[in-house]
């Protein structure tokens, strides 16, 4: 019995015993994780280390003449507690920060208090969007208001003592546009996207959506290592130095020079015609480089306002519209490629007035018995073109559309490149809806295809894509060149693109596009002027455009388009009222700055003809402001204000019995006006 209790008291001791040690391993567990967590854990004690981040730029938008047309700058915010501030010198703050943020006093009061009136005591938002030149200053300011006392202590959670001054931190990056609204809407816009608490711009529309991916911010840079007693990072071999790496600089084909000269006169053509918008291009023929890519309808991308959001989208390329008789080369090529017609095949053009069947008549404009293929599109015969694209069956005619780029990507490196619509081969084999197409109706094309299309008959049938950028660049000085998505196009043989080459000189020679002519140059090209239609019927509203080409002796070929939307001066949307005199005005352009070689004696004799976009005054009294980084011009007396007859030499018009039709405009024009022969320097400081 002695044996079994001492047995039961020795089991209770080993119990006792692992008990104990159970409970000094579970103790020695939290101490040591205790300890583990400790020399783990970020503690708030003085660090000896600190980084200085250098975050990385988007790239910029540098025209052909290297001017900066878009470019990145850091912004910044300014924070201040609103208890630290010592109440009678609170308004020597307001003042003072007023003077170096250029901000409003009375915006600045208005931060210090929140919805219901009552004065803010914890952190204060002053601005978040301080450029690098005001942070510089608020910078200098912060210091010298702890000197002068402004700043008072104040217990923070823990009941520690801390002097809050003005802080600037560095918060995001901007997009700035110095040039106002030139070159919009091609170069688009940005909207904004946060990492964390930076922001960035983001590419919406035009160039700066196009390039987002190689323009865009690629690698943030930082400086880490010890810091002194003043808290200055020191250089040794400890220290790490990783390089920020910016986005691609953007450098376009389009010159400035070139691009606002022509932006100030498409603005003055707008208004002499009334129109709605013009748009107008010129590239070479053989490389399809961009020159210029202009728009009446711009805005500041800085900028935007509501009445801006029409003219957000660039309708080079997103603008589908139908074309009317500036299709009519292109069927003429593509049947000519066919060897179904030649330029001298004759057709019957029935006085002007074609029956298709037992309802449908195709009428035109001009009465002729009969005409050659090439008087067909000389005098735009829409009776002529109809039995020419008979001569093509469907599926040649619809193939050959495509390949000119018609319904297809144009391959212009803007944000959208819309394909517009052709109508499919089962109505295409139809006589009539084949006939309709063949003179540009029942069908949707952009500006960007007619663009591209016209560059064969300049170039021996290769239409080429149009290109606005040259090249990317990177911090290295290293170019980059990308491919566009949709190549050039072997549009029509060499032999057939000559032949509509001709046959487009005529037109300007003794056609519907006279008023193009230009002495010492090849100038052709072809008339369109087609109605709108609006839910489905046809308006009294016109598109008026004219494609074409400028040559001179020396070898440059230039492929230009016109756009005109809805015209509504008396008469003015006939084309060869808006689109060709706009067209001959660019050529002029072209010759002033240098592009076009022509014999002096003969540009004189140019110059001698009535200006058909004011005279150079009418273009150099619009204020423009002189951007920062170009230079300010040599200021001239201000001009005379005059009238608006004044300004465009409008003379009283005699009494007309009956008015021209729509191709009837090749009868003699008033006597021309001269003016001022003036130097391309001269030209160029009136830009800005």
């Amino acid at each position: 019995m002695n044996k079994k209790i001492q047995n039961n008291a020795i089991h209770k001791r080993k119990y006792k015993i692992l008990g104990l040690f159970l409970f000094l391993v579970v103790a020695m567990g939290i101490f040591l994780s205790s300890v583990l967590k400790t020399v783990t854990s970020d503690r708030r004690i003085p660090n000896h280390n600190t980084i200085i981040h250098d975050r990385s730029f988007r790239g910029s938008i540098i025209s052909a003449d290297n001017y900066t047309l878009s470019s990145s700058q850091k912004t910044y915010q300014a924070v201040i507690r609103g208890a630290s501030i010592v109440p009678e010198k609170k308004e020597v703050f307001i003042k003072l920060f007023s003077i170096y943020s250029g901000i409003p006093e009375t915006d600045i009061r208005k931060r210090f208090k929140n919805r219901k009136g009552k004065e803010i005591k914890s952190n204060i938002i002053l601005s978040n969007s301080i450029t690098s030149r005001h942070a510089m200053q608020l910078k200098s300011l912060a210091y010298k208001l702890r000197k002068l006392g402004v700043f008072r202590s104040i217990k923070n959670r823990n009941g520690i003592e801390v002097l809050y001054g003005l802080d600037i931190i560095e918060n995001g990056e901007t997009r700035r546009f110095p040039l106002g609204d030139v070159m919009s809407p091609v170069l688009g816009y940005v909207g904004k996207k946060s990492d964390g608490r930076y922001t960035r711009p983001e590419g919406k529309k035009g160039l700066e959506r196009k390039y987002e991916k190689h323009i865009t911010s690629k690698k943030n840079g930082y400086f880490k290592g010890k810091r002194d007693v003043v808290g200055a990072v020191i250089h040794d071999k400890n220290s790490v130095e990783i390089q920020r790496v910016d986005g691609m600089d953007l450098h376009l084909n389009i010159p400035l020079a070139l691009q606002r000269r022509i932006e100030l006169m498409i603005d003055a053509m707008k208004r002499r015609i009334d129109a709605d918008e013009i748009l107008v291009g010129v590239m070479e023929s053989k490389t399809g480089k961009v020159l210029s890519l202009a728009s009446s309808e711009r805005y500041d991308p800085a900028h935007i306002t509501q009445k801006d959001i029409p003219a957000l989208n660039p309708k080079f390329s997103e603008y589908p519209y139908e074309a009317g008789s500036v299709l009519k080369p292109i069927t003429l090529a593509i049947a000519l490629d066919h060897k179904v017609v030649q330029p001298m095949t004759v057709f019957n053009t029935y006085n002007g007035r074609m029956k298709i069947g037992k309802r449908r008549t195709i009428t035109d404009d001009e009465k002729f018995d009969s005409l050659t293929a090439t008087d067909i599109i000389v005098h735009s015969s829409n009776v002529g073109i109809s039995q020419i694209s008979w001569e093509l069956t469907g599926q040649e005619f619809r193939e050959g559309l495509l390949k000119f780029g018609i319904a297809r990507p144009s391959g212009i490196d803007l944000s959208r490149d819309l394909p517009g619509q052709l109508k499919p081969l089962r109505l295409l084999n139809n006589n009539m809806h084949r006939a309709n197409s063949a003179y540009g109706y029942g069908m949707l094309v952009t500006f960007a295809q007619l663009f591209k299309a016209y560059s064969a008959f300049n170039n021996n049938g290769i239409a080429v894509t149009p290109r606005i950028v040259d090249y990317l660049q990177d911090a290295k000085g290293n170019h980059y060149t990308l491919e566009p998505k949709v190549g050039d196009m072997n549009a029509v043989s060499k032999k057939a693109a000559e032949q509509i080459h001709d046959i487009l000189l005529e037109v300007v020679k003794r056609g519907t596009g006279v008023k193009a002519r230009y002495p010492g140059l090849e100038i052709g090209g072809k008339t369109g002027t087609a109605h709108i239609a609006k839910h489905g019927r046809y308006v009294r509203e016109y598109h008026s455009s004219f494609y074409g080409f400028a040559n001179d002796k020396e070898g440059h070929k230039y492929t230009i388009g016109v756009l005109v939307i809805r015209a509504k001066g008396y008469h003015k949307y006939f084309a060869s009222q808006s689109a060709v005199p706009t067209f001959k005005n660019i050529v002029r352009i072209l010759v002033e700055q240098g592009y076009l070689k022509v014999d002096p004696k003969e540009v004189l004799e140019a110059q001698k003809e009535e200006p058909l976009y004011g005279n150079e005054e009418s273009v150099t009294e619009q204020t423009v402001p002189t951007p920062p980084d170009i230079p300010e011009p040599k200021r001239k007396e201000p001009a005379k204000k005059r009238s608006a007859k004044e300004l465009f030499h409008i003379e009283k018009k005699p009494k007309i019995k009956k008015e021209p039709k729509i191709k009837h405009d090749l009868k003699p024009q008033p006597k021309p006006k001269t003016t001022v022969n003036r130097s391309t320097h001269e030209l160029f400081e009136d830009l800005f």
